[in-house]
């Protein structure tokens, strides 16, 4: 196999992670009665596409950058598209390098990366990926280190592939959402949600195109899957904790296809041109920014 899955099998649960593609994960799965079910759509073991795997981290900034770069104090920074079809540069570049891969628990896989300028970037950083297997879900973090002697804006984002079904409902307490043209890029801002887009009474997976960012996120969102008697819930502490209602959270659902994407971000999308870089941290030399998410799996009442 090209790109080799690492396996690691603690709390009734298989977590497989495929460091030289990406950093990325091939699959997460917990043991049901009849067998393995994967939490995450799997990756086959074959494509590089990175959109085919079941989950990898965006850094150090996540979806589109528009206008060919971005300025930081008076200093504009070249952005090369970096995905064959996407003219702007998408999801960072961790994504696309090797990671390096540890074992440091017998229930955790720690990956590393050191990346100085990947194809033309500005950035120079150190990151960190750790994953640990603990009842009834698993523990995902990411951070990032600058090492760059000039400061820069820094982003984190993580994009889950899910399967879906007919009944699968998604639910996540929002305030708005950024709208967008034929474009993706965000145009409008507005808390009045277009038909079937309020996440806060229930979404279904299945329908029309959605590829926005939403805003006011509380933290939490949680998906009902009743044709697996399951229900994954996912919570970001840091949002939870700081009581604001700040957080930001992206939905891809394609009118086509077996599944979706719900992405916890720390910005929307193309932040570095909205007033005010909403979710963009400028970290000064050493300073480090981090994501850390909670996902848990619990029986839904039949």
């Amino acid at each position: 196999m090209a790109h080799p899955i690492v396996w690691l099998e603690h709390a009734e649960q298989r977590l497989g992670l495929v460091p030289t593609l990406g950093g990325g994960v091939a699959a997460w799965q917990m043991a049901r009665p009849h067998g393995l079910l994967n939490l995450w759509r799997p990756w086959d073991g074959v494509n590089e596409d990175r959109y085919s795997l079941a989950n990898f981290a965006m850094l150090p900034w996540s979806n589109r950058i528009s206008g060919g770069g971005f300025e930081q104090a008076g200093h504009f920074h070249a952005m090369a598209p970096n995905r064959a079809g996407e003219p702007y540069p998408i999801h960072g570049d961790g994504w696309l390098q090797r990671w390096r891969l540890e074992q440091t628990a017998a229930d955790t896989f720690v990956m590393h990366l050191e990346s100085h300028r990947f194809d033309g970037n500005p950035y120079d950083y150190r990151a960190k990926q750790t994953f640990t297997l603990v009842d009834g879900g698993l523990d995902q973090s990411v951070r990032v280190i600058h090492l760059g002697e000039e400061p820069l804006p820094y982003g984190l984002g993580l994009h889950p592939w899910f399967q879906r079904s007919a009944g699968m409902r998604l639910t996540a307490p929002v305030r708005g959402v950024w709208l967008c043209g034929d474009d993706p890029l965000p145009t409008q801002h507005t808390d009045r949600f277009p038909p079937s887009w309020d996440l806060n009474t229930g979404a279904a997976v299945t329908g029309s195109f959605i590829d926005n960012a939403f805003t006011g996120w509380s933290g939490e969102a949680l998906i009902d899957w009743p044709e697996a008697s399951l229900r994954l819930a996912m919570r970001v502490p840091a949002v939870q904790a700081s009581g604001l209602v700040d957080g930001y959270c992206l939905l891809y659902r394609p009118p086509q296809g077996t599944a979706f994407c719900f992405e916890p971000v720390s910005h929307p999308i193309d932040a570095f041109h909205l007033p005010g870089r909403p979710g963009l941290r400028v970290l000064a030399q050493g300073e480090a920014l981090e994501l850390r998410v909670q996902w848990r799996v619990q029986e839904l009442a039949r």
